[in-house]
């Protein structure tokens, strides 16, 4: 963290389906991208569920990064050219601010 730079947690979640696509689209544009991934997650949208059953045999993923500002409008630009790339693959990002105490 460089002094005085605003730090934001990303949280991204999506189908299982586009997590190699978004981590190498990431890794591509933020040098030395840093995150952790939950890789089975389970749960129900607007449009579908995940449970990774018979019924519901999908799952997603859910990727997390603290990153600073700048990187977190790349992380915006990124996942929205994945929207519309996956359009259907359920594929969100919700910023958090965080402080160090």
């Amino acid at each position: 963290k460089r002094e005085g730079q605003k730090m934001y947690k990303a949280e991204i979640s999506s189908n299982q389906s586009s997590q190699e696509n978004t981590i190498e689209l990431l890794n591509e544009r933020i040098q030395n991208f840093q995150y952790t991934i939950i890789p089975e997650v389970y749960g129900s949208g607007i449009n579908t569920k995940k449970f990774g059953d018979t019924v519901w045999p999908e799952m997603n993923f859910v990727m997390f990064a603290y990153v600073e500002e700048n990187e977190a409008l790349l992380i915006k630009e990124t996942i929205e050219e994945l929207k519309k790339r996956f359009p259907r693959e359920g594929i969100s990002v919700f910023f958090t601010k965080s402080e160090d105490l």
